[in-house]
């Protein structure tokens, strides 16, 4: 496996816990909808929130949570909205971020950013 991919899958690993420590329930992982895919579905009291996770080993090009663009947005949209739509007892959706750095393969700083866009 690619050490980008390590960094990634291990990042997901983190972030999942994070949330289960904040008392989220973790509904699916790695969910897909053709060819669009959510990190993590999760129930915040209800609420159902989409979460990206970036992950990275340094600052060396931007801050993880910068590679969100537009059209990521849109893609993590268009997923969310079949997934809203085949579980429609979420009223509420909420797209949160979650920005990891790791140093030596344990996080060195974890940055959970609610409602990062809408």
């Amino acid at each position: 496996m690619a050490k980008h991919n390590i960094i990634g899958t291990n990042g997901e690993q983190i972030a999942a816990d994070f949330l289960l420590n904040k008392g989220y329930t973790i509904l699916n992982r790695n969910w897909r909808a053709g060819k669009k895919e959510i990190d993590i579905i999760a129930d915040d009291k209800g609420t159902l929130v989409i979460v990206e996770i970036k992950t990275r080993s340094s600052y060396d090009f931007a801050f993880p949570e910068e590679m969100v663009d537009k059209r990521k947005q849109k893609n993590l949209k268009a997923a969310a909205a079949v997934y809203a739509n085949e579980n429609r007892q979420y009223r509420d959706i909420r797209y949160d971020v979650i920005s990891i750095l790791l140093e030596s393969g344990s996080p060195r700083e974890i940055v959970h950013f609610l409602e990062a866009f809408h």
